[in-house]
């Protein structure tokens, strides 16, 4: 029977990764940049939250007599200064060098990869551990505290309300995200950017601040989605290599809201359940099944990409100028 008290929670817990990257990117392609280096800059975020966390954990001989503030700040700070220097590395090449958006971001990712499984190696080493991977209960355990209420809430706090404090954190970003894109200046003046340089530039708008203010703002919330991973969802666990496609998941995720960070809330939790669905269903032995559900949110994706496409609404459509270089030299 199909135990939807247990699939909930953790469907929620493996959406916030997801609803962290999607929100990041959605701001960074309505400013017309297309980063596909996304999945490297929450690996990027999750190392360098290790890497504060290690060294602090590692300079008490009882890790219980850390101060709570710092043991959650550290790493929170240094997550999002590695995902800012990934924005702004990112904006380097595509804006003030005009590279390739799509081979910039690609070659993004695997340095991520790259960067994160280097030094994430190099701690295990320093640890010493006996298996490959680090572990960081004590700062896991600041992240992953819950709501005083979920314990007197029955099945509703156990389903809603035992997550940490970056899970809630994820859904107002969202939320403040979409209200500053649809009902500010600035989300104006940032769209206004992504569909049309050039007259946005003749407006008086700064093409080059937005972007890289765009860009930077949505890699470091990006970076928040590997720090919760290894912190709230790997229970403070790095191994090399643990993220798995999650990263690519959030860039299909902003296809498939039609670049609506409210949307993504909901949407998130879906792709979450979809991406968790198989281990839900008994499929037996049968290995091939098991792929085959494993493969339902990039098959939601495609759907909705063509039901798009088909009925071609323009506001159902990616920002005009998106991963297009502005040259004003040009124009």
């Amino acid at each position: 029977m199909f135990d939807l008290v247990s699939f909930i929670p953790r469907a929620i817990a493996q959406s916030i990764p997801l609803l962290f990257g999607s929100t990041g990117e959605i701001i960074t392609e309505k400013s017309g940049n297309l980063n596909l280096g996304i999945p490297g800059v929450m690996y990027v975020g999750g190392i360098c939250g290790v890497i504060g966390s290690f060294l602090y954990e590692h300079s008490f001989e009882d890790p219980s007599q850390m101060n709570a503030a710092l043991g959650i700040l550290i790493p929170l700070i240094c997550c999002l200064v590695g995902s800012l220097l990934m924005g702004l590395l990112y904006c380097f090449l595509t804006v003030t060098l005009r590279a390739n958006q799509n081979v910039t971001g690609l070659a993004m990712t695997t340095f991520g990869v790259g960067f994160g499984n280097f030094f994430g190696g190099s701690l295990i080493k320093l640890a010493g551990a006996d298996v490959p991977s680090i572990s960081l209960s004590t700062t896991s355990g600041l992240f992953r505290t819950t709501l005083p209420l979920a314990d007197s809430l029955g099945v509703f706090g156990q389903m809603f309300l035992s997550f940490g404090f970056l899970a809630y954190a994820a859904i107002v970003i969202a939320l403040v995200s979409s209200h500053v894109l649809t009902k500010t200046r600035i989300g104006l003046q940032l769209r206004a950017v992504g569909e049309d340089p050039a007259t946005a530039d003749a407006a008086g708008i700064d093409i080059t601040r937005y972007k890289y203010v765009a860009t930077c703002l949505g890699c470091m919330i990006a970076g928040l989605g590997g720090l919760y991973y290894v912190m709230d969802y790997a229970n403070g666990v790095w191994s090399n290599d643990a993220f798995g496609d999650r990263g690519w998941l959030a860039i299909a995720l902003v296809i498939f809201t039609i670049w609506r960070p409210n949307v993504s809330i909901l949407a998130s939790i879906l792709f979450g359940g979809l991406y968790i669905l198989y281990l839900f269903i008994p499929t037996g032995t049968d290995l091939a099944v098991k792929e085959l559900y494993k493969m339902l949110p990039y098959v939601v994706t495609i759907v909705v990409l063509v039901i798009t496409s088909v009925r071609n609404k323009r506001e159902n459509q990616p920002p005009e100028s998106l991963g297009l270089p502005y040259f004003r030299e040009d124009r």
